[in-house]
């Protein structure tokens, strides 16, 4: 029986399958957490483990310092990681989510020859392109507020409240810094396939951006489109998570 031993840090485990036939690990968005992936518990099927990872700052971890630089977050996720590579497994990142969940597929590839079955990242551009948007991590607290309207994933009436933006703000700042701040070193591609998802009206990526993942794989990659904008994946959650469980689906069965 191969379970999750190292749950209660930086990865969760809200619903233990040890009988799954694979392990799905998924990494949040700015300002997300573990529970933004907490509705996906029940609707992926029963061979699929959902881990959804809890970075500092947020969740049970609100009191922990976050990270405001990429690289020693990633050295620290992949040793938390490590010993729950145990089954088979695959990664799901969205936005920042799909930058860190790259990168701790490049250092698990490097340093200890392991790769996940699968790559799944979505709302971000390939990540040796140039973030062409200027940073809005360092903007006074009226325009970084504004910025993170325009991208609307905050709800308005959080925005709008004082009190709970004196707590959102410094974790949403350090994970603006940690995307803004990185920059890309040369890597071989992956070889583990690449699926990507993008939002038909999302401005904060291009399908050009999405296409250029493919550069980063060497075994295979497809793009999906769904309708909505940077946050089609709770928008269009059905659809989806339809189309994201037909390919762990498959995946389990290989």
């Amino acid at each position: 029986m191969k379970t999750i031993s190292n749950f209660n840090s930086w990865i969760t485990c809200p619903q233990p399958k040890p009988q799954a036939q694979l392990r799905l690990f998924c990494f949040p968005y700015g300002g997300g957490s573990a529970l933004s992936f907490r509705t996906w518990l029940d609707s992926l099927p029963s061979e699929i483990e959902v881990c959804p990872i809890e970075l500092p700052g947020r969740g049970f971890r609100m009191f922990e310092a976050p990270y405001y630089r990429l690289e020693p977050l990633i050295k620290s996720l992949v040793l938390a990681l490590l010993p729950n590579l145990n089954k088979p497994f695959v990664f799901f990142g969205h936005s920042m989510g799909a930058l860190i969940s790259y990168e701790v597929s490049q250092l698990l590839r490097s340093k200890y020859n392991i790769a996940p079955l699968h790559l799944f990242v979505s709302g971000h551009r390939a990540p040796h392109l140039p973030d062409l948007k200027s940073p809005i991590h360092n903007l006074p607290q009226s325009e970084f507020i504004q910025a993170l309207r325009d991208y609307n994933g905050t709800p308005e009436e959080v925005l709008n409240n004082e009190e709970l933006m004196e707590l959102f703000l410094p974790i949403l700042r350090a994970d603006f810094s940690l995307i803004e701040t990185h920059a890309y070193s040369l890597a071989k591609p992956l070889n583990c396939p690449i699926d990507v998802f993008g939002g038909s009206e999302d401005w904060t990526v291009n399908i050009d951006e999405l296409k250029a993942w493919q550069e980063h794989s060497e075994t295979g990659f497809s793009l999906q489109m769904f309708p909505g904008d940077h946050f089609f994946l709770h928008s269009a959650e059905t659809i989806f998570l339809s189309a994201l469980t037909q390919k762990l689906e498959q995946i389990a069965t290989l």
